[in-house]
């Protein structure tokens, strides 16, 4: 074999190599830009679902019912010249609504922000309701509540059903128990909302003959919302709804809520 053809052998064996690796290159990068727009595609829909969550639960966490009454009692209250009362009604009123606006542009509040804002909540169903409803809030003096956060729009409207489908529809007067304890591991911690209402069953039987089932869309959207928050993969909640109607001697729903921050390695 001469130099020409030795030559000719050689370009050829570096041009069919040069030409592989390029091939390689090309589909490598083919599949990482699919890849990268699947995922992107992914994000954006994941995205889009938590942006429509947020909004229905938006809707659900101050519905226009809850509104719509407590401005019918302010003007039951002014009507009947309670002027004390109106004006204290009022004046929650407008703070609830200021907070409501304020904390839901944010992804997350301190408990304490969001104690502050059930307590006004709370409040406010206590004058509607009078000596209808009654409630207590502990939490746990072992959690630092300026320093604990918890996913906004999610602990009102589980407080909403409690008064509106457990105590609105029981003979006499009802309780309510909200409590934040620090979880035994200390990764997290737990609230409970406790009502000695009239328990699930019975509240789904009264929704099956009516025409707007409230309760069963605000409890998908607050599933919808807490299963979202778990995909995350920025919270682990654990999510549980007992009625204690079935145990001899007592009545009313219990919720317990876990919630566990996940820390970025």
């Amino acid at each position: 074999m001469n130099n020409y053809d030795y030559f000719i052998g050689a370009f050829i064996f570096v041009l069919v190599i040069t030409i592989g690796i390029i091939s390689l290159f090309i589909t490598f990068n083919n599949r990482k830009n699919q890849l990268l727009n699947e995922k992107l595609e992914e994000q954006l829909a994941a995205q889009k679902r938590q942006h429509n969550s947020e909004l229905n639960a938006l809707r659900s966490q101050l519905n226009p019912h809850f509104v719509h009454n407590s401005l019918n009692a302010i003007q039951y209250y002014i009507q009947r010249n309670e002027v004390e009362i109106s004006e204290d009604y009022l004046t929650k009123f407008s703070k609830l609504m200021r907070l409501f606006f304020d904390y839901s542009r944010k992804k997350l509040i301190t408990l304490e922000e969001e104690i502050s804002f059930l307590t006004k909540y709370l409040q406010i169903e206590k004058l509607r309701f009078e000596e209808k409803i009654s409630y207590s809030i502990e939490v746990d003096s072992h959690l630092d509540k300026e320093n604990t956060f918890i996913p906004t729009m999610i602990l009102q409207p589980m407080l909403e059903n409690a008064v509106n489908h457990g105590i609105f529809h029981k003979l006499g007067a009802g309780h309510i128990i909200m409590s934040f304890d620090l979880l035994p591991e200390k990764n997290g911690y737990k609230v409970s909302i406790i009502d000695d209402g009239i328990g699930c069953e019975k509240s789904r039987e009264i929704q099956k003959n009516q025409k707007a089932n409230t309760k069963a869309h605000s409890s998908e959207v607050i599933k919808e919302r807490l299963d979202i928050l778990n995909e995350s993969q920025e919270w682990s909640i654990d999510y549980e709804i007992i009625d204690r109607s079935i145990h001899k001697g007592e009545s009313g729903t219990a919720v317990y809520i876990t919630f566990k921050h996940i820390e970025e390695e």
